[in-house]
């Protein structure tokens, strides 16, 4: 179950970056390390390939550096997918934390 979970918080974070803009494996990789997300490149590029192939996703190749980096944005489906994470995410928290927790988070949050 652990594993699942955190894969799943992984592919929202990755939905909701690409929603943005396009991303690119390195850059998730030091972006989910800043939120505590420990996720090597044979763990993040399968992911990113399986949401591709189920269309969350779609990548292109561009030369950077003399090299090619494959970048990767949001398909049609992927914002369907994450705006219904969204509410899901939205629902399990109102019903997870009181309101007190969410107001201790706040003031942890903001170092008060």
């Amino acid at each position: 179950m652990r594993l699942n979970a955190f894969a799943s918080f992984v592919e929202f974070h990755v939905l909701h970056h690409a929603s943005e803009e396009s991303v690119y494996g390195l850059w998730l990789i030091e972006e989910l390390a800043e939120h505590g997300y420990k996720i090597s490149p044979g763990t993040l590029y399968p992911l990113l390939h399986s949401m591709e192939s189920a269309g969350l996703l779609k990548s292109r190749n561009s030369i950077f550096k003399g090299k090619v980096r494959k970048y990767y944005s949001i398909t049609p489906k992927g914002k369907r997918y994450l705006q219904k994470a969204k509410r899901q995410v939205g629902e399990l928290v109102r019903e997870v934390f009181s309101e007190q927790d969410y107001r201790q988070f706040l003031r942890i949050e903001s170092g008060k």
